[in-house]
This record gives C-alpha cells, structure tokens and sequence, in this order.
C-alpha cells in the first residue's frame, strides 16, 4: 500500500482524497475496469474518517470516473462509458511533463473597475472591484500562452500579491477556490495586436484561443482567455477501448 498522502492546505479531507484519485486516474494508474484503493486503505492512507473517504468516492462516482459495487469494491470507469471531458491543466505542469523549462512574465497585475458585462459574468456588481492579470508562459524562453485573467476578489483577496513568476494563477487558484465547475469555448482566431505582440507572432497567424470561466460553490471564480500560437502548440487528447 502506498505511504500516507502529505495533506494539503486549503482542501477539505474529502476534496484531498477526491483530488488525489483524479490525478491517478489522470495520469493512467488505474486502468479501465481496474480495482481501485479500498475505502479502509484510504481511510489509513489520508488519516481521515470512513464517511469522508465515501464522499470523495461518491462524487467521482457522480462524475462518472469510477464504478462502485456494493460488497465489491470501487473500479476504474470504463472510458466508453466516461462523456467527453476538458481537464483544467497547470500550464507549468504541461511543460514540465514534456521535460521543458516553464518561465512567465508578468505584463499586469492590477485592481480594475468591472465594467457592466464583466460585472455579470463574474457575479458582481457593475462598478465593483476586479482584480486584473495579464501574463506570458514560456516553454524554454519561448512564449507559449498568452493568459489575460480576471478574478473575483471575494474568492481570492490576496492573488495580487501572489508572485506568479514562482506559481501559475491556475495552481493559487485551485488552492483557495477548489471544487470548480467550468466552461469553455475553444476557437481558432486571429490575436489581438497586443496579444501577437507578447507572443512575437504576427497578426495574421492563427492562434487556438481558449476562454474559461470557473464557478466554486456556486461562485463565479475567475475569467480567462488564454492564447496559444497555433504553430506552437497542439491541443491533444487519448482514447483507449
């Protein structure tokens, strides 16, 4: 059995565990239909009740990530049976899983007035603060995504004073806002002028533009529109029956 999880700050046990069995899955340690760590073995292995643990599982379980059989046991879902999903990835972790040096530059880091459309998508009040982020990832010196981000304050108060040279705002985010729900547009799109600039593309290129929005507890979390050179990145995916 594997050694006892570190926990980590700013989850609920339940969430830890929920969290950390989605990384297994993710990655491939559990393959379809395989069986899965028994609830008394995650109860020892996080330190927390049996009641949590079931929670957790529970969840995954209306995620439809896993199978559980009464008296059986907890099994990894069969990918057929899994609807088509987008995982919200850490950029830095992208490109360290490629064996590649991520680096971000930081254009702004700002409190902003919301205007009346951002206001509504982000729960607010017309006129009410915003905080404001507008960064560049690299993979090996070359910039790689352009990340135009605003947040609402009330789930993150302190992210400007967060240095996201040392941490993505996806990875702080996740720590102080957890259990998101998001949506996304995905589109092939022109840059803007001061996007192709902090990329060094031209305008005419085609970049592969992705906009997010993220919900915790029923809170709007934050906006994103993240822009990728299209002769840079590739957006990918796997399937096995």
């Amino acid at each position: 059995m594997d050694a006892r999880v570190k926990p980590r700050t700013g989850l609920a046990p339940y969430a830890q565990v929920k969290q950390h069995l989605k990384a297994e899955l993710a990655r491939g340690r559990y393959a379809p239909g395989a069986l899965m760590p028994s609830e008394a073995e995650l109860v020892a292995r996080f330190g927390v009740s049996r009641m949590t643990v079931t929670r957790a599982l529970r969840e995954l379980q209306d995620e439809g990530l896993v199978e559980r059989l009464q008296g059986v046991g907890t099994f990894a879902a069969q990918l057929h049976r899994v609807s088509s999903t987008l995982t919200i990835r850490d950029i830095h972790e992208e490109i360290a899983a490629r064996g590649h040096r991520h680096s971000a530059t930081v254009h702004l880091a700002a409190e902003e007035v919301a205007g009346a459309a951002l206001a509504q998508r982000l729960g607010l009040a017309e006129g009410e603060r915003v905080f404001h982020t507008l960064i560049v990832h690299h993979e090996n010196g070359q910039p790689l995504q352009c990340e135009d981000r605003y947040v609402n304050p009330a789930c993150a108060p302190d992210y400007l004073q967060v240095d996201f040279t040392q941490t993505t705002p996806t990875h702080y985010l996740l720590e102080v806002a957890p259990l998101w729900e998001a949506q996304y547009q995905i589109e092939a799109a022109a840059p803007t002028a001061q996007e192709a600039k902090l990329l060094g593309v031209p305008r005419s290129e085609a970049c592969l533009v992705v906009t997010r929005r993220t919900v915790s507890r029923g809170v709007p979390v934050t906006i994103a529109r993240l822009v990728h050179p299209g002769t840079r990145y590739l957006l990918e995916g796997a399937f096995k029956p």
